[in-house]
């Protein structure tokens, strides 16, 4: 067995100072020491996807980092692995518990056979993590090898008696105070705003030096290209790539820049889990704008469930420091304004024009997009 302690030195002197989590028993000990030790970053997510996406921020940002997650959980990652990782070239660390191998645990028996296959599958280059500290290096040494070449993940797969038992530690919340939590509210009324219009708005109320902005749906990425091609966009295909999850993790590595994500409601739906954490651990430089057409506009258009629900007052239950919600464009610019207390959310209610979809998708191909991008915020050397 190895000491999570070793694990963490030997990682930590590759320059991995981050670490998004699922839950998982078999990581009791490695996520105790991950969070008691100095100059470490622990963040808790909802589920494994967020924390690869999380990884995947930070990775954006021309930093190392490490998701953690269960063999039982792999599933929850597949989305943005594809999505994300691969199709942009955004490498991490991935350490997956494998409980459902040698008979460890029966509940997992099916997935534990698959990990694998799975990894296989998704093109993502693994080993068996050494249960002797003194063969980590080489482990680590082939690693960043592979991920520096391809730029794609490379994953570490545990037993479950990898770790050393540890004394359990203290569960711990985010540590941050959040103070008084502003939440306007607006009366339901007809939407008149469409999303080029919001979209317009805010290409005019930002700067392409110290803002940046991720689109996390296929048709506001088509229209923000429309409107301003700049390299301070970042265009995801769809809400499976996780925005809000990369938005964070990006904001967490730069602090100097302002992240402004775009999400549609069925995204949002989709992966609401991600806004506990983002209200729990989102800082003063990242802003959420959610443009809330009812529909899934580009899936085919059926309806959503967002007629009878307040996104800004879940923001605001989950610890977003200023979160707004109204029909009028001048929203944007208020969550904007919100951007240096935030996390800030605003909810805009848009009207579905159907016309986004003959636009064309932006061209670029994903990895030149990531390059240009981070070679516009100084993440390439």
């Amino acid at each position: 067995m190895i000491q999570a302690s070793d694990f963490i030195d030997r990682i930590g002197a590759h320059g991995y100072d981050f670490f998004a989590a699922g839950p998982c028993a078999s990581f009791t000990p490695l996520v105790d020491t991950v969070i008691d030790a100095p100059g470490l970053d622990y963040l808790a997510v909802a589920n494994e996807g967020d924390a690869v996406a999380a990884a995947a921020g930070h990775a954006l940002a021309g930093r190392r980092a490490v998701a953690l997650m269960s063999d039982a959980g792999l599933g929850n990652a597949v989305s943005p692995l594809a999505a994300l990782t691969w199709a942009f070239g955004l490498p991490m660390l991935l350490v997956v518990s494998w409980q459902g191998a040698d008979g460890d645990e029966p509940q997992p028996a099916l997935l534990g056979r698959i990990t694998p296959d799975l990894l296989d599958r998704l093109e993502i280059a693994w080993e068996r993590l050494p249960e002797d500290a003194g063969d980590l290096e080489a482990v680590l040494t082939r690693a960043e090898a592979h991920m520096a070449e391809t730029g794609r993940p490379y994953a570490l797969i545990a037993g479950g008696r990898t770790f050393t038992p540890a004394e359990a530690g203290q569960a711990q919340a985010p540590s941050q105070s959040r103070g008084a939590i502003t939440f306007r509210p607006a009366p339901r009324r007809t939407p008149r705003v469409t999303r080029r219009d919001a979209l317009r708005r805010l290409v005019g109320r930002t700067d392409e030096t110290t803002d940046v902005i991720i689109t996390g749906s296929d048709h506001a990425g088509r229209d923000l290209h429309a409107l301003a091609d700049r390299p301070n966009h970042f265009y995801l295909p769809d809400a499976a790539a996780r925005p809000s999850m990369l938005g964070l993790g990006l904001a967490l590595a730069r602090p100097d820049l302002t992240v402004i994500v775009i999400e549609g409601d069925g995204g949002a739906l989709t992966y609401m889990g991600a806004m506990a954490t983002l209200g729990a651990y989102g800082p003063s430089n990242l802003c959420q704008l959610l443009l809330d057409n009812g529909c899934y506009e580009s899936a085919g258009g059926q309806a959503t469930v967002s007629a009878g629900l307040s996104f800004a007052a879940i923001a605001a239950a989950t610890g977003y420091r200023t979160t707004y919600e109204g029909h009028d464009i001048n929203l944007v610019d208020r969550v904007l304004e919100g951007s240096s207390r935030g996390p800030a959310f605003s909810h805009l209610h848009i009207v579905a024009d159907g016309e986004t979809g003959a636009l064309p998708r932006p061209p670029l191909a994903p990895s030149d997009l990531r390059a240009r991008f981070m070679r516009h915020i100084g993440a390439l050397g």
